[in-house]
Formats: structure tokens, sequence, C-alpha cells
């Protein structure tokens, strides 16, 4: 008799538990390109959701947002505000090609003066995510490297 009542239950509990597999297996869906979490993001700053936001942004973005923020004794949130890819009244975003090599990704993306820069994407733990500390090295870079040629007319007295 107990027998009979085990199976009886196994078959309840199993009957419950398929359906939930079955969907769960049925429904993964592909995770976001780089585009589709820059649009996300871009929707999430524009709603002024820095929560939502700052889900999309890498671990080493948000490392650099925490050390600014400590800096000037501030909230990450509002140096996400502040630092914002997309200008408050901007109504649209432009971007093109994205260019995707492993975990690392591109964009370009036309900011407010016209004229278009690249944003990095990295992939942690299988999902595309801004990597705004990246395109702050690729500034710094860009820096580093006019200083070196200003440096290098100003020793050699030639006029640019």
């Amino acid at each position: 008799m107990a027998s009979k009542r085990f199976t009886f239950a196994f078959k309840i509990l199993f009957a419950a538990i398929l359906p939930v597999m079955l969907l769960a297996c049925g429904s993964s869906k592909p995770a976001a390109s780089p585009v589709e979490t820059f649009e996300t993001y871009v929707k999430a700053l524009k709603k002024k959701d820095y929560t939502s936001a700052k889900i999309l942004l890498s671990a080493a973005t948000i490392k650099m947002h925490e050390q600014e923020a400590k800096a000037q004794n501030t909230t990450v949130d509002e140096i996400i505000k502040r630092g914002s890819l997309v200008a408050d009244g901007q109504t649209t975003v432009k971007y093109r090609n994205e260019k995707i090599d492993g975990d690392k990704a591109t964009i370009e993306l036309q900011n407010s003066f016209g004229s278009w820069e690249t944003i990095h994407f990295v992939r942690e733990d299988g999902v595309w995510k801004l990597d705004i500390a990246a395109s702050a090295q690729d500034i710094i870079k860009d820096v580093d490297d006019q200083d070196k040629i200003f440096d290098q007319l100003s020793n050699s007295n030639v006029q640019p």
C-alpha cells in the first residue's frame, strides 16, 4: 500500500515539475548583443533608472565609478548621470559599426558634437556589458599621443 502511495506521489510530483523543466529549457533566448545592451542602457538613462544602467556596466567600469564617487564625495548614480554617453536633452542616438571579437566588442557612437567615438563592451558571465573604463583608457591614450606629438614639435622648433 505504501508503495502505491509513493508511486502516485512521485507521478504527481513529476507531472508538476516536468512543465517547469520544459519551460526553463525551451525559453532560453540568446544573450543581448552589444547594440541591444547599449539600447537598453540608453533607455535606462532616459528614464533616470540608474539601478538598471549599473547592471549593464562592466565590473571595471563600476570599480572606476566607485573610485570617482569616493574621490568626489558623491554617489555612483551621480557619476553615471554626469558621465552619461547620452546628453539629457538628446532625442536621437546614432551608432554604427558593431564589431565583435571574442569577449570584446565595440560600436561607434555619434556624440553631441557630431563626431564618432568608440564605445567598448566586454562579455562578463556570458552577458555583454558597457566597458566605459576601456573607453576612458582610449581617451587617455589619445591625449598622451597628442602630448608626445606636441612635445616633438616643440623640441624640434617646427611650427605645426
